[in-house]
This record gives structure tokens, sequence and C-alpha cells, in this order.
């Protein structure tokens, strides 16, 4: 057998190449229409998204108010100075000083009379866009909005609780113009309209969790920011089935690996000595193989035939030499037994072996059929609540690359779901890269959206010494910050790209690593400096365990919403308890469905990282 671990990372392998790329304009664009044309012919309307405070999300949407289609479209506008844009999807965003110009890119450029579109960016900066001009024209044919968006409404509450009814109240938003109505979101999704601040919801499912948000409009139809998100349970469903959280509660998913077992002697006992069984909702258990446009067993000594001794045993009871399940899967059982409420999903592919997936798309059918008898099979059927996939990268490049096209994963998702039913968890691990025409423009994920229950966005890996030379930079950072080498590649920015494309905050997990990456030969202790190649880790260079480096090189000093440390030529970034508390804030804020992470076994032995998430989460 094998103990060699079927590698999910380094995820960003080729970001010189990335950033060369994007900066570079998009070909093939057609010329402006002439102001003449373009000040009867379209409009171009602003809306501030979100606002997380050191960042906001902004969107402006151009409409073809003529009555022949227009072959182009270009929007400036002007921001005060210390505002402006950071990242941008969907057009090509340049400035001048602090002149803001956005052309369509290739495939949006057309625009039939009465049609929209839409391109979003992320910025810095309180200030307001002024000066619009659409085509040159203004962007209202004569005068430009000069009025803001409203505030966000204040935090739902609820009252009037029944099993299948509630009653929301907030407090109302402020506009300078007057606010006109409020739309009303339940995990995501719009339910109306309203022009008071209380809404009645009915029909609703007993003992199920749901969340709701409110955004207000002004009487210009702008939308203001989302309020902070409430999340309900109604009563009823049943009594508690046993010890563990409440599986209404926001996703703590944790992976699993089975290669484990093996050179970090990590079992699944050490979920339970360590507490942390007590604190997750789900595992994920890293990887199955992908072989012939089927699923595989990845580890067939580790998943199901390694004895384990009473010791080593969840409830203490040894193994026998002819018991029909052994090996993790058997642990499994025995964890679920004393954790009813842990949901167990297997997960597919990973660093290594995502390069089955090209193959499992020309027929997803028969790939989703094999993956369900490997899953259900009869002898470990009962530890297993669902599969995940952890393609590295659907119509893009990881380890290998991939030419599937768009559409693949989204009619991946659809056989998996239509296989595995309702009953099934069906989820999937996804890129976080948000650049512009980066891997999460590459493949349908709004349309793959529908068959999933959640989606675990890798929000880290960002960064890493791979680029031996550096420069150095926080491999999982939050937001962005001055001077990181390629804008996008944030967690604000891949979550805040996800939810433009229409896939809502209650299907999203933001990623977490359990790790450091670190380069050494650095001599300047804030990010951005040279290196003369990776650090040396435990088990690989470059990558090192939260626990070992907690002691080893405690933090000198916080980026981005993350740590970082220099202890001698060495400089790592990770993660810490503090760090991983604001993630969970900002989580919480946007609304997502929870958050994951990689993995167990760079925890401490007490689980202080999983404690830090669970406690964030409550």
């Amino acid at each position: 057998m094998s103990t060699a671990p079927p590698r999910r990372i380094p995820l960003f392998r080729r970001l010189a190449a990335t950033a060369a790329a994007l900066a570079l304009p998009v070909a093939g664009l057609i010329g402006l229409a002439g102001p003449a044309q373009a000040a009867a012919s379209a409009t171009a309307t602003y809306t501030k998204v979100s606002d997380w405070g050191t960042g906001f999300e902004g969107k402006w949407t151009v409409k073809n108010t003529g009555t022949s289609a227009l072959s182009s479209w270009t929007v400036e506008w002007d921001y005060p100075a210390g505002t402006q844009v950071t990242s941008a999807w969907d057009a090509t965003v340049t400035s001048s000083g602090t002149h803001w110009t956005a052309k369509n890119v290739g495939w949006n450029g057309t625009l039939a009379p009465g049609a929209t579109v839409s391109f979003g960016f992320n910025g810095s900066g309180p200030g307001a866009p002024s000066g619009c001009k659409v085509n040159g024209g203004s962007c209202e044919g004569g005068t430009t909005p000069t009025d803001n968006p409203p505030s966000a409404p204040g935090t739902p509450t609820v009252s009037g609780l029944t099993e299948n009814a509630l009653t929301l109240s907030w407090p109302a938003a402020t506009d300078d113009k007057g606010v006109k109505n409020y739309d009303v979101y339940r995990n995501g999704t719009k339910l109306t309209t309203v022009t008071g601040t209380t809404h009645g919801d009915s029909g609703l499912t007993k003992g199920t969790t749901y969340t709701y948000t409110v955004t207000a409009r002004d009487t210009a139809d702008q939308t203001g920011p989302s309020s902070a998100p409430l999340s309900v349970t109604t009563p009823g469903g049943g009594t508690d089935p046993g010890p563990g959280p409440d599986p209404g509660a926001r996703v703590k998913l944790g992976y699993f690996t089975d290669w484990g077992v093996y050179q970090r002697n990590y079992h699944v006992k050490n979920l339970v000595t360590s507490g942390t069984a007590a604190k997750i909702t789900h595992i994920n258990y890293a990887f199955g193989n992908v072989q012939n446009g089927k699923c595989t067993i990845g580890d067939s000594y580790a998943d199901y035939d390694k004895a384990y001794t009473a010791d080593q045993s969840v409830d203490g009871v040894a193994d026998t030499w002819d018991q029909p399940l052994r090996g993790n899967f058997n642990q499994l059982r025995k964890l679920k037994a004393k954790y009813p409420n842990i949901k167990v999903v297997y997960s597919f592919g990973g660093w290594t072996w995502s390069g089955g997936f090209g193959q499992a798309a020309q027929n997803p059918a028969a790939f989703a059929q094999s993956c369900y008898d490997l899953v259900e099979d009869p002898r470990w059927a009962d530890v297993f609540d669902g599969i995940d996939i952890d393609w590295e990268y659907p119509n893009a490049c990881g380890l290998s690359c991939d030419t599937s096209g768009a559409a693949a994963f989204k009619n991946l998702m659809s056989a998996l779901r239509a296989k595995f039913g309702s009953a099934n968890l069906v989820t999937a691990a996804i890129s976080a890269d948000g650049s512009n025409g980066g891997k999460l423009d590459l493949a349908d994920y709004a349309g793959a959206a529908p068959y999933v229950d959640f989606y675990n966005v890798m929000t880290y890996d960002f960064f890493g010494a791979w680029d031996a030379k550096g420069p150095t930079a926080p491999h999982s950072l939050l937001t962005s910050y001055t001077g990181i080498p390629i804008a996008g590649f944030n967690s604000e920015a891949a979550i805040t790209k996800l939810k433009g494309k229409g896939i809502p905050g209650s299907k999203l997990n933001l990623g977490i690593g359990f790790y450091g990456r670190g380069w050494t030969g650095v001599t300047q202790d804030a990010p951005g400096g040279t290196a003369t190649g990776p650090a040396p880790g435990t088990y690989e260079q470059g990558i090192e365990d939260y626990k070992v480096l907690k002691t080893s090189c405690p933090t000198t000093g916080t980026v981005a919403g993350t740590a970082y440390a220099k202890c001698g030529s060495n400089w790592w970034s990770y993660d810490t308890p503090a760090t991983i508390a604001g993630k969970m804030t900002w989580l919480k804020n946007q609304g997502l469905k929870g958050a994951f992470f990689w993995e167990f076994s760079g925890d401490t032995a007490g689980g202080e990282l999983a404690n830090a998430i669970h406690t964030g989460l409550q």
C-alpha cells in the first residue's frame, strides 16, 4: 500500500501568468458608439450592493433605451480621492487618476433594445460615484444621478413564531431622498417586496432553520446593502437525537484525510479526544479517486481494512480479523453512534485526483451511477450521508488542465443530484479565484448551484512558495490590501463574485486552512518581501501545521484578516483563533452558510482552531 497523500494543494500554481494576463486589455472590443447616438440610446444605474467597512461591492447596470441594438458600451465615472476600484468582473475597468472607465468584454457588448447588462466590482474608500457617462452621454440622458442608495435596514427580529409561520420586523433604513420599499429574502431567495417594516411569512416546515435578510430601495429604485441576517428555527420536528450540534445550525465542516492515519498518526478517535466532534456538523472524508469515468476507492487499507486496537478505537473496542468492516469507515460509523447529528460526506477528487473528471463529464449519468454504487455500498451505506465533488478545476487548469467546457460541471452535479436524490447531500469544493476572467468565470457554478446543498469555497492557498522568490503574501487573506500580488485573490472577492453570479450566501461556506505557507531567505517582516525558496516543513517544504507554527514561529502581525510571522529568515502566514473569530464575524455578516477547514490533523491536540470556528458561529 502507498502512504503518499493525494494532495489537495497548491491551488493557485499559476500566479505570475495570471498576473500578466490580468494586465492585458480584453481583445476584440468593438468601437464605441458616438456620443450623439449614445446619449439618446442608453442609461447606466449604479448600486452599492454591500459595504463591510473596509470595502464595498458596487454594480453598474447598462440599459439600451433606444430602438436599435448597441454594439458596445462604455461607462465612465469619477470617484473622490481615497476611493477606488480594487477588482472587477464582466467588464474591463481602468483608471486615470480619479476618473474610472469600464468597457464591455467580448461577450456582453451587444444589447438589444430594452435589454440590460450588469458588471460588478469591489472597491475601497467611502466615496460615491459622480459625473456618470455612458457611451459619452449622461447616464440618465440629461441629469447625472447624485443621490446615494439607502442604508442597510436594522437586523430583523421575529415574533409570532409557530411551526409553520412567523412575523418579521426590522428597523427602517435611511435615505436622502426617501425609502420606497423593502425586499425580503429567505435563505438568499427574494420572497416579496413590502412598503412597511414588517412581513408575515407562512408555509414553513417545522423544525427547520431559515435565514432572513432585508434590503431597502429608494425612490430612484437604488438598492442598498443587506441587513445583518437573522436565523430562526421553527419549533417541532421531533426530539434532539443525541449529543452533537444542532443539524439546523450553520455548517462547521472539517476534512478528514485517509492518509492521515499513517505518518501523521491521526485517527477518527482524535476527533473525540480533542473535543472537536462535539463542535462540528459535517465531515468530508478525503479522498475517493476518479478513474475511467467512475468513482473508485482511494486507499482500501485505510478506508475499510486497517484493524484498530482497543486504545485506538472510538468506542474502546478492538477490531477482529473476521469482522465485515474495519478501517476509517468503521471508526466513522462508531463516531456517528456517539454523535448522531454529524453528517459524513464522501469526497472525490482533490488536487491529485481531479484529472479523471474530464472523462466522467463525458457521461455524467454513468459517473453518477458509479458514485452512488460506491457511496451506498452495503458494507458502509450507513456511514455516508452524501457525496462531495472536489474538481480542481472544471474547464480550467490545476495539476492538469481540463477542456470539458463551461457546462460540464453543471451537467455532472445535475446527474449526481438526480441519482442521489433529495435525501442525500450533494456538495462541491470550488475555486476561490475572484480575479476577472479567472477560474470562477470559466465554469457554470451558478447553473450548478440548484443541484448542490452548498459549495465549499477554497479561500486559502492564494499565495505560496511555489513562487520561490516571493513576494511574500498571506495564503488565506480575507480581504484585499495595498500591495496584494494579484487582484481578486482574496476571500471577499471570491464570495462577492459568486453572489454576483446569483448564488445565494446561504449556499456558500468560507474555507479556513489549519496550516501555514511560508518562505525562507526573507529579511522583512511585513508582506511583500523577497525570498530564496520555500521554508522547511515537517512533511513538505513551504507548508506546516498550525499546531507546529503556533510555538515554532509565533505571529508578528496581521494583514487582510489573517496573521503572518517572521522567525529568523523564515516567513509564514496562517490563521489563529483570533483571526478565525474575525472571519466568522465577517461570514455571518455576509449571510453565508458556514465554514469548513482543511484539515483536522493540523489543529492542536485540544482542537483550538475548530473551537474558534464553533464559538464564532454560535
